[in-house]
């Protein structure tokens, strides 16, 4: 096991505290947990944050996700097991997670607008912000 170098969470609560509020604020969205949990899923893949790998392929699995959609998710733009307004989510976390590389291009922010509301589209991008702000702190200081 990887020793913690900082307990971050407790050395700067004034903004460790409203980014946990920022998503708990999140669970009142349109979009639902389960998409939520998805993206942030995702997220934690691509950036490679093995806890919150476990943590949010947990959570899928509490609310009833089946395993092969799990397994399949590193691979979701050639899988079955993905809606159309799922591949939609998923394609923009991808974009805004790896921003430098595409710079969440038009042709992957417009499938947006056939599935979600200017508002579902905001919680998305705060979903994907925030899931990268934390992997980011938990992969920096070794959570």
């Amino acid at each position: 096991m990887i020793a913690l170098r900082q307990p971050y969470y407790d050395l700067s609560p004034a903004v460790y505290k409203p980014m946990v509020q920022a998503l708990k604020g999140l669970e009142a969205s349109p979009l639902g947990s389960t998409l939520i949990e998805l993206i942030f899923l995702r997220v934690s893949q691509i950036n490679g944050c093995a806890y919150c790998l476990e943590m949010h392929a947990r959570a899928l699995r509490k609310e009833g996700m089946d395993q092969a959609k799990l397994d399949a998710l590193a691979g979701w733009k050639v899988s079955q097991h993905f809606s159309d307004k799922e591949r939609a989510a998923l394609a923009w976390a991808e974009a805004v997670t790896l921003i430098t590389e595409g710079g969440a291009e038009d042709a992957v922010y417009e499938p947006l607008l056939q599935f979600f509301t200017a508002q579902e589209i905001s919680d998305l991008a705060f979903t994907v912000s925030l899931m990268n702000a934390f992997n980011r702190l938990a992969i920096g200081m070794r959570m």
